[in-house]
């Protein structure tokens, strides 16, 4: 018997909401994809001092960009969105979604830790900021590019692979992701 509240959600996410759910969550992707990219063009392109490129919501809201929780709020979201979509994938996309996972997993925990700093204000060798571990060889706004470049890149893949699966892997499936291409031919 399936229990209320736990397991049905879930099998419905990655089952008939599996679609839905995970196009969702590419917009959302997405969507934090163009802020760090709006910043880096404000810093590389229009050369604005680093701390006045605030990304596109950061201008009106710019304790946005600042706000440890707010990073870290996101990282979560991305954690959690990768976990609770992952029962959904099967094949060789379900390995490039691991990939993209394990890569997640270690960008909150550098969350995580500017967090705890942010909250705690004991900062890694005593810096005037929170500061990443990576971030001792990498600058911020680089970091969370690169970072957000190793997340996206396999996530991509993965979604690709599962919208096109072998017949394996769509024999496999639970849930209508995978592009129709008979219905099309066939129209």
């Amino acid at each position: 018997m399936t229990r209320i509240g736990t397991t049905r959600p879930l099998h419905l996410l990655n089952t008939s909401g599996h679609r839905g759910g995970l196009a969702l969550f590419m917009v959302v992707v997405v969507a934090h994809w163009a802020e760090h990219l709006a910043q880096a063009a404000q810093i590389y392109i229009f050369n604005w001092p680093v701390p006045e490129a605030l990304g596109v919501l950061g201008i009106p809201f710019p304790w946005l960009v600042t706000s440890e929780w707010m990073h870290y709020g996101y990282a979560l979201i991305m954690l959690v969105g990768l976990l609770l979509l992952l029962p959904g994938f099967t094949g060789r996309a379900r390995t490039w979604w691991k990939i993209s996972l394990g890569i997640q997993v270690w960008h909150h925990f550098e969350h995580l830790l500017l967090l705890l700093q942010a909250l705690s204000g004991l900062n890694i060798g005593g810096g005037a900021a929170p500061t990443s571990l990576v971030q001792l060889l990498i600058p911020r706004v680089e970091l969370h590019l690169l970072y957000n470049a190793l997340v996206f890149a396999p996530m991509v893949v993965a979604v690709l692979l599962h919208r096109r699966p072998g017949d394996t892997e769509r024999a496999a499936m639970n849930c209508g992701c995978a592009d129709r291409y008979e219905e099309v031919v066939d129209g």
